[in-house]
């Protein structure tokens, strides 16, 4: 089956060096796994499901568990991340960050405890041990009878078991299948940029549930394409969210990770959107540098590396970079979906052609 086209395939411009897979995946360790729930609608139990489940292992399925050093922004406060609070105060997470709809985030932060403590036994039997599951949403009720919770505890548990390194689905896929960006099929989308700095490499990779902004506020690389792209409206005003996972594997500490995490504002406001009052703009970001035991062996004096802060420029400009792609890369591979309410709505992919059209009259891309 021929892999959905990108948004570098239309042709359309970014800056930056991508890595291989141009994908969070290109952070070395990092795995994603995917659960997507389709069901037409079954009279007396739901009108129909279009969700599911994302995960993100930033160590992949390693046989420890171990924390990253992690940093998290709420550029709008109108969603939820769980496990926000311990990584604001102790800088680190232990685990997968998960990503479903808003009305599953208990089931899937259930069903992630689960599967940790079934991944390692022996941790939870020698110490007093606890897991604090990261799990993000964004509401996708427009394609999706969000109140009948069709997302399971199997679900979760089949993304966790099946990440996998390597190329990463988009679109209309896992906890991004039935998301909304701009008015057109949005989802989840990745991006990546290498980055050279102080003498080394490092990669930084991206991914997104994009289930945001407006029509009117739509822009590519500064073409208000929108405004030209008027047709199948959905929304009076900004209805719904996004969460952005920021990965990388240069050693960077959580006050440095903290100000990585805001830079995805930026990122999603290169789009267009300007986070509205209905919007749940929310952002982690991890290193994968650093690994240490499990917070119940740390050593009494820890060593760990870090840039020093006038080189996080580069990791600032890679994070916007990759966001802005990220998002575009939803969206140019989502598929049309019909919706359950307003019940037999359309709602549009982004018509590939006709925004080659656009771009092509405002800059001759």
């Amino acid at each position: 089956m021929p892999h959905p086209p990108r948004a570098r395939d239309l042709g359309l411009p970014f800056s930056g060096t991508s890595g291989t897979y141009n994908a969070i995946t290109d952070v070395p360790g990092v795995t994603v796994g995917f659960s997507t729930v389709i069901e037409e609608a079954v009279p007396g139990r739901h009108r129909g499901l279009c969700t599911g489940v994302s995960a993100i292992l930033p160590r992949g399925a390693s046989g420890e568990i171990t924390p990253v050093w992690a940093g998290v922004h709420s550029f709008n406060g109108n969603g939820e991340l769980t496990g926000g609070h311990h990584i604001a105060d102790l800088g680190w997470f232990m685990g997968p960050v998960m990503l479903t709809n808003s009305h599953s985030v208990g089931m899937v932060s259930h069903a992630t405890v689960g599967w940790i403590i079934d991944r390692y036994p022996q941790v939870f039997e020698r110490d007093h041990m606890w897991c604090l599951p990261v799990v993000g949403e964004t509401y996708d009720g427009v394609l999706n009878d969000i109140n009948a919770r069709g997302v399971t505890e199997a679900h979760a548990r089949a993304a966790l078991d099946h990440a996998a390194p390597g190329p990463v689905a988009e679109g209309n896929v896992g906890g991004g299948a039935g998301m909304i960006a701009y008015e057109f099929k949005g989802g989840t989308g990745t991006a990546s940029r290498r980055i050279t700095v102080a003498g080394a490499a490092y990669t930084l990779g991206v991914m997104v549930q994009a289930n945001h902004g407006t029509r009117a506020a739509f822009e590519v690389a500064g073409v208000p394409v929108g405004r030209e792209m008027t047709e199948d409206l959905v929304y009076p005003s900004e209805m719904g969210s996004i969460i952005v996972v920021i990965a990388t594997d240069a050693p960077l500490l959580p006050h440095q990770l903290n100000r990585l995490a805001r830079r995805g504002g930026i990122g999603i406001g290169r789009n267009g959107t300007a986070g509205g009052h209905n919007s749940g703009d929310i952002f982690l970001a991890f290193s994968t540098a650093n690994p240490q035991e499990n917070p119940w062996h740390t050593p009494d004096v820890m060593t760990l590396a870090a840039l020093k802060d006038s080189h996080l420029d580069y990791f600032y400009t890679a994070a916007v970079q990759a966001t802005e792609e990220a998002v575009l890369n939803a969206m140019v591979a989502a598929e049309d979906r019909v919706a359950v309410k307003p019940a037999g709505k359309l709602v549009r992919a982004i018509d590939h052609e006709r925004l080659r059209a656009v771009m092509v009259a405002a800059r001759g891309i």
